[in-house]
């Protein structure tokens, strides 16, 4: 989600445009012979200047991964492209990309949005207005899988089944890892967020949290009586000249993949056969927060969304809910 949310900002980059492409096409060399468009525009230099501008408008970290993906890869197909030396062409070879895409890569149709917006936007960063009369694609709006409240309660309970205590290091493990569980679901945490978490910013007496979310934005976020028991405990066996929260037994920061990795583990111990991610519990805290009666902008903020829009794709109500406010409405 994190990607589209940041789409919208890129179009504003260059505010005094000079068209670079209002140079007349087809140009010639001195011998007489047809330039290339990667032979007139430094693509690859382009592509630095536009991944420096992202970082300076403080896009995340993810984020500019994966544009910086999007762009390099159409750059590469086009090193293979013949004639490439007018707007048509260049044109054509966006089209037969896309192509290339869905038919070779079975890619979703997400990511076909996705990448027409960013290699567009991109485009327009350099002042090249190529791919103008592209209209952006449809993308799906499939609602976001949650978990149920018992579902949740099995997959936190599932950390005490499968760490024994028979140590200090390994208790001290179960209650990080439980922790970690508690976080994500209680105050909706991305997983970018709980990974760099400061001890300071953690004040139990309010059960509060200072969040530096996307775009070096903080939030406050809040964490429930049995997170703030989890917090006591845990801190208790952590080495105090640390900063970070969360740290490996070698005493680093844990990384995102390793978190993703532990949380599918404890999920097949619960038993849970939906894919169950740190996304994923980030979802389940909207949409329980919804089913009880909490404002959708408390909500908003709570996620630390800029637009109501985002948060509304976040939250869903289960069916029964649904009916049992519909039922009540018509009584």
């Amino acid at each position: 989600m994190g990607e589209y949310s940041e789409i919208n900002q890129i179009s504003s980059f260059n505010e005094n445009e000079q068209l670079i492409n209002h140079v007349k096409l087809p140009i010639y060399d001195d011998n007489g012979e047809i330039k290339s468009i990667l032979d007139i525009f430094d693509f690859q230099d382009m592509i630095e200047e536009y991944l420096i501008e992202l970082e300076i408008r403080n896009y995340s970290h993810n984020t500019i991964k994966t544009y910086k993906s999007i762009v390099s890869n159409f750059y590469n197909y086009l090193l293979d492209e013949k004639d490439l030396y007018n707007e048509r062409r260049f044109l054509r070879s966006f089209k037969r990309y896309i192509q290339y895409l869905k038919r070779d890569r079975l890619v979703s149709q997400n990511y076909i949005y996705l990448v027409t917006v960013v290699v567009k936007k991109f485009l327009e960063f350099n002042n090249v207005y190529f791919l103008n009369v592209i209209k952006t694609p449809k993308r799906t709006k499939a609602l976001p899988k949650s978990l149920n409240e018992i579902e949740v309660d099995n997959l936190i309970n599932a950390v005490d089944c499968n760490v024994a205590e028979d140590t200090k290091i390994q208790k001290a493990m179960k209650l990080r890892n439980k922790l970690i569980l508690a976080l994500l679901y209680s105050s909706g945490l991305r997983i970018s967020e709980l990974v760099t978490l400061i001890t300071k910013d953690i004040d139990l007496e309010e059960r509060t949290m200072r969040i530096r979310g996307k775009g070096e934005k903080d939030r406050i976020v809040l964490f429930d009586s049995k997170a703030k028991k989890l917090i006591e405990e845990y801190l208790e066996f952590k080495k105090p000249d640390t900063d970070y929260v969360f740290l490996s037994r070698f005493n680093r920061p844990l990384t995102p993949r390793y978190i993703q990795m532990m949380i599918k583990q404890y999920a097949e111990a619960a038993g849970i056969k939906k894919k169950v991610t740190p996304h994923i519990l980030r979802h389940s805290f909207a949409t329980h927060l919804l089913k009880n009666g909490v404002d959708i902008r408390v909500i908003q903020q709570l996620l630390g969304h800029s637009n109501l829009s985002t948060t509304q794709i976040y939250t869903s109500v289960d069916m029964e809910t649904l009916k049992s406010v519909y039922d009540k409405a018509k009584m």
